[in-house]
């Protein structure tokens, strides 16, 4: 019957079972693929997956993601896409559990390199030197051990450096979807802190 598309993403939107059993809602097999899922995935690759209309599975993940907004495990939505992740203000409780080494062990020298990177990527090693007036060789190789950033390519510049910019991980143990919900650097010159305040800012709120 010609309207069989039609009653097919209207059944999985409203999760009344069509060919599949009662309890294989949408909301439940998006949440298969999701769980089974390597990285991040489009909403474009999750309706591919379920044949379904796009619209009809963004719908979805967004009552899933308000449904799970309290919960320990929540949905992301990133720049690479969406994913599960645990709730930000329980990654102690989880670092605890599965013995990982937090972020929390990074030196205030990191943490000032990582707040450096996560404003003003893609950058250059030579720029957050002279930003900060040390060497920040030894930084940059504790937060690529951690996995808090990554290379990305080379500058342009003479002697073309490293480009240097936060990874998905990152925006992930912080909570955030993508850099641009990081708090405003200050504009005041004589406020203290500058971007070693904000790192500090976004490690509290982990």
């Amino acid at each position: 019957m010609s309207t069989s598309a039609s009653k097919s993403d209207a059944d999985y939107s409203t999760g009344v079972p069509g060919t599949h059993s009662a309890e294989s809602t949408l909301a439940a097999r998006l949440e298969a693929l999701l769980f089974v899922a390597p990285g991040p995935v489009t909403v474009a690759q999750l309706a591919a997956a379920l044949d379904l209309k796009p619209r009809i599975v963004e719908q979805e993940l967004k009552l899933m993601a308000e449904s799970n907004s309290q919960r320990g495990i929540r949905l992301q939505w990133g720049k690479h896409g969406i994913q599960w992740i645990t709730a930000p203000e329980l990654s102690e409780d989880v670092e605890r559990f599965l013995e990982l080494e937090s972020t929390s062990s990074l030196t205030s020298a990191s943490l000032e390199v990582l707040a450096i990177i996560a404003y003003q990527e893609p950058v250059t090693r030579p720029h957050i030197d002279a930003i900060r007036g040390v060497n920040s060789e030894s930084s940059l190789r504790t937060l690529l051990r951690h996995g808090m950033i990554e290379e990305i390519g080379r500058s342009e510049g003479p002697g073309r450096p490293i480009l240097y910019a936060t990874t998905a991980d990152f925006l992930t143990h912080f909570g955030l979807s993508s850099v641009n919900e990081l708090p405003p650097i200050p504009t005041d010159p004589g406020e203290e802190g500058s971007l070693d305040t904000q790192a500090s800012e976004v490690e509290g709120e982990d």
